[in-house]
């Protein structure tokens, strides 16, 4: 029998749909809840993410502020601008789309905006409390996948998580918050020697490499489930995940499609984050 297909489509609508109304509560207080999304430079695929970030601030109630800043613009010019945006009350978010040209440290960008703003959950603050259990803004790409397990009813405690990839923004942070809920986490990466051995233990599977078609069917343990983080564009235009989706759909128990997966849940988090920076800020539950 194959897998249930996890519609990240409809689980995101219903995380909008709350940070909706929360957004109604902040109004309510006072004033809508307000994000600035930062691009700079001419990438395509990041203008592509910038505009759904706005269509969904429209659809949440959330005010959208967007800074598009020229290719060439210095490290110093940028530092300058989120400065501004750190010391508006009236912006409870900040976030900065990366990649970012080279002439700018991404570090540099993270760690200027205020831990209290940074709703993607990079800065270093936030990192060190999340890995402490403690309450921050969650990296929104991996608090996502948590959200995804919840809403499909699939136990993760003292169950086995494998994650595959290591990155910073996913891989990592997706294992601290599976730890969190009590799975037994192994963190593999492309030094892992016998990689398919530990893949085929898992009974959540997380693919974050970046890399189509790298995770098999031959890699998975029947009625696993399957979170397919990878956003791979192929040669003919078409997008295509990490995991052999066609082949892996027939032995796992639950698996994520690409597209309409766990894209959709990266910017219903990072509503949700906003949401939550503002009632803070106004002091309301």
């Amino acid at each position: 029998m194959s897998a249930k297909i996890i519609d990240g489509k409809e689980i995101a609508a219903a995380v909008k749909a709350k940070a909706a109304a929360g957004a109604e509560r902040c109004r309510a207080a006072g004033r809508a809840p307000c994000l600035a999304v930062i691009i700079v430079g001419e990438d395509p695929a990041s203008k592509v993410y910038v505009r759904n970030k706005k269509r969904a601030c429209e659809a949440c109630g959330i005010t959208s502020l967007e800074y598009a800043l020229p290719a060439d613009t210095a490290q110093a010019a940028l530092l300058a601008l989120i400065e501004e945006l750190n010391a508006d009350d009236d912006v409870d978010g900040i976030l900065c789309q990366l990649p970012l040209p080279g002439q700018i440290a991404e570090d540099a960008v993270t760690g200027a905006i205020l831990p209290e703003k940074d709703v993607d959950g990079f800065h270093l603050v936030n990192v060190g409390k999340m890995l402490s259990g403690k309450d921050c803004f969650l990296p929104c790409t991996p608090a996502g996948v948590i959200e995804m397990l919840k809403y499909e009813k699939i136990p993760i405690a003292g169950k086995h998580a494998v994650v595959v990839g290591r990155s910073n923004i996913v891989g990592k942070p997706a294992a601290a918050l599976l730890l969190k809920e009590n799975a037994t986490v192994t963190v593999c990466h492309s030094r892992t020697a016998n990689l398919a051995e530990i893949t085929r233990q898992a009974d959540i599977l997380v693919a974050a490499v970046g890399r189509p078609g790298f995770i098999t069917a031959d890699m998975l343990s029947p009625g696993c489930a399957v979170i397919d983080v990878g956003i791979n564009r192929l040669s003919d235009g078409s997008l295509a995940g990490d995991v052999d989706f066609a082949a892996a759909k027939e032995i796992a128990g639950f698996i994520t499609p690409v597209p309409g997966g766990v894209g959709p849940m990266t910017i219903a988090m990072l509503m949700k984050n906003t949401v939550k920076s503002c009632k803070l800020r106004l002091g309301i539950e």
